[in-house]
C-alpha cells in the first residue's frame, strides 16, 4: 500500500469516527432535551438520559462531566447553530443591509423552529448553570451579525436612526417567540407566514416613510 493510499484510509477512518461521535452526542442531547421538557433539569439524572438515549452511562461520561455539562451543551448547541448558519446565510444575501437583515432573521427563525424544545429550555433552565456556564451562554448570544446589518442599514440611510442594540434585542425575541408561543402561533401561521409577517413589522419600524417594507422570501 502506498503512503498516499494509507493517508486516505486514515483520513476516511477519522471522518467516520468524528461522524459517529457527533451522532452519539446529538443522540444524548436530544434525549436530555426531551427529559428536561417533561420533568425539568433537577429531576433528570445521567442514568435517565442514558436510558432515554439507549446508550450506556459510561458513554455519556465520555462526552460530559455531569448533568450540568449536558444542560450547557443543549443550550450551546442551538447557539452554535445560530453562530454558524446565520452569518453564512447573510453573506449569501449580498451587500444590501436590508436583504442581509431579512435573510439573517429568516435563518434565525428556521433554527429556532428546528430546535423549539431547546430554545424553550434556554429560557427556562439557563439560570441553573454555574456563573461560568452563564457567561459562556451570554457571550454566544451576543455573537450575531444581525447587529452589523442594522448598523450598515442606518449608515446607508436604509434604516432610520434606531437604537441598534434594542432593535437586535427585539428581533431575536421575535424569533424566539416562535418557539415560546408555538402552541398558539401554529394555529394561525406556518413558519414561513410567521417570518414574512414579522419581517414586515420589523422593517416597517425601521425604514423611512414611503419605503417598501415587505421582504418576502424568493418566490413567495
Amino acid at each position: 500500500m502506498t503512503t498516499s493510499a494509507a493517508v486516505r484510509i486514515h483520513d476516511r477512518d477519522e471522518d467516520e469516527r468524528t461522524a459517529r461521535v457527533q451522532r452519539r452526542r446529538r443522540q444524548v442531547l436530544q434525549a436530555a432535551t426531551r427529559l428536561m421538557q417533561e420533568s425539568g433539569f433537577h429531576s433528570m439524572s445521567v442514568q435517565s438520559v442514558a436510558d432515554q438515549a439507549n446508550v450506556s452511562v459510561g458513554l455519556i461520561y465520555k462526552y460530559f462531566g455531569n448533568k450540568e455539562d449536558i444542560l450547557r451543551a443543549v443550550i450551546v448547541d442551538i447557539l452554535e447553530d445560530f453562530r454558524d448558519r446565520v452569518p453564512a446565510a447573510m453573506q449569501e444575501a449580498g451587500d444590501d443591509p436590508v436583504e442581509r437583515f431579512s435573510r439573517g432573521f429568516r435563518i434565525f427563525c428556521e433554527v429556532v423552529d428546528a430546535k423549539r424544545d431547546a430554545t424553550i429550555l434556554t429560557y427556562r433552565e439557563s439560570k441553573t448553570l454555574s456563573p461560568e456556564g452563564r457567561r459562556q451562554i451570554m457571550q454566544l448570544e451576543l455573537q450575531t451579525p444581525i447587529r452589523q446589518a442594522v448598523r450598515d442599514g442606518v449608515a446607508a440611510g436604509a434604516f432610520n436612526q434606531v437604537d441598534v442594540d434594542l432593535v437586535v434585542h427585539n428581533t431575536l425575541l421575535v424569533a424566539h417567540g416562535w418557539a415560546l408561543k408555538h402552541w398558539h402561533l401554529r394555529k394561525r401561521f406556518t413558519l414561513e407566514e410567521y417570518i414574512d409577517a414579522q419581517l414586515d413589522l420589523l422593517l416597517a419600524s425601521m425604514r423611512p416613510a414611503g419605503r417598501r417594507t415587505s421582504s418576502r422570501a424568493p418566490g413567495r
